[in-house]
């Protein structure tokens, strides 16, 4: 933890930072890099920005202002709904105010199952014309909270920091151009169990903790619906192979899986073309 300060500490005053602007989304990577930014450059210098918008979980502003309560650190809630809307983003999907929760969630998941192996349609942006739409309807989103996060943090030459994790990073579980537009990345060397780990150490609120990981841009899709296996044992396999160990007592079919999002993780990133 202490590398990890002294890592933040070190770069805002060489890159002549004068704070940090945190998207406090109510789940643990965010709540971690609040907590480590505070303890590295002091709680005046962090600005919180929470983003919710139409499809927002309903207990994330809760969960947000949470955390930043917790941080001690000034805040303010900015509902992205109507840019999200002017976008033409909603229109994508059938109107959500007719239906319950619960129908949204389930219309979310089935669009994702539809597809043969949806994450990897993902990260190669394949699939039929409703997942391609909604590839564009859940990428918008992060999108335009990095907009929202630079449009704050440079109009008070704040750094933005970044809130991917290792796990999240090597697979490619995060947007282009959305979530991984950043200034400053706190634990882009840690797995998530890491960060579950290191969230103990720092006294993240429990809530905070056991709540289900999800990127929250589409009702009913969690981190490990969409990643199709639990964190502990994607995380195990990826250490694994990092290391170069055994993986014979893992399940084949899990271990032909993430092999393949590291491979296709890649593929993502070789997509931006030049000369």
């Amino acid at each position: 933890m202490k590398k990890i300060t002294e890592f933040i500490k070190t770069n805002i005053e060489k890159y002549m930072f004068k704070g940090a602007m945190l998207g406090v989304s109510g789940g643990i990577d965010s709540a971690v890099v609040g907590k480590l930014l505070v303890d590295s450059i002091g709680r005046d210098k962090v600005h919180g920005l929470i983003l919710p918008e139409r499809d927002t979980d309903s207990n994330t502003i809760d969960d947000a202002k949470l955390v930043c309560d917790y941080l001690g650190i000034e805040y303010e809630i900015i509902d992205m709904t109507g840019i999200l809307r002017k976008l033409g983003v909603y229109s994508l999907k059938p109107p959500a105010f007719p239906f319950p929760k619960a129908i949204q969630e389930k219309y979310s998941r089935n669009i994702w199952k539809k597809e043969n192996n949806a994450f990897i349609q993902d990260l190669t942006t394949q699939g039929d014309k409703k997942f391609l739409e909604a590839l564009a309807y859940y990428r918008t989103k992060p999108r335009i909270r990095s907009i929202l996060l630079y449009f704050e943090a440079e109009k008070r030459n704040y750094a933005v920091a970044g809130c991917t994790n290792k796990t999240e990073y090597v697979t490619g579980f995060y947007t282009k151009w959305g979530d991984e537009m950043c200034d400053i990345e706190p634990i882009r060397h840690l797995y998530k169990t890491e960060v579950f780990e290191l969230a103990s150490e720092l006294n993240i609120p429990q809530k905070i903790i056991d709540k289900k990981p999800s990127p929250d841009i589409a009702p009913g899709i969690t981190d490990e619906f969409a990643l199709g296996m639990d964190y502990v044992e994607l995380d195990r396999i990826l250490m694994k192979i990092e290391k170069d160990e055994d993986l014979s007592n893992e399940n084949e079919s899990s271990v032909a899986k993430v092999k393949e999002m590291l491979e296709f993780a890649s593929f993502r990133e070789a997509r931006q073309l030049h000369l």
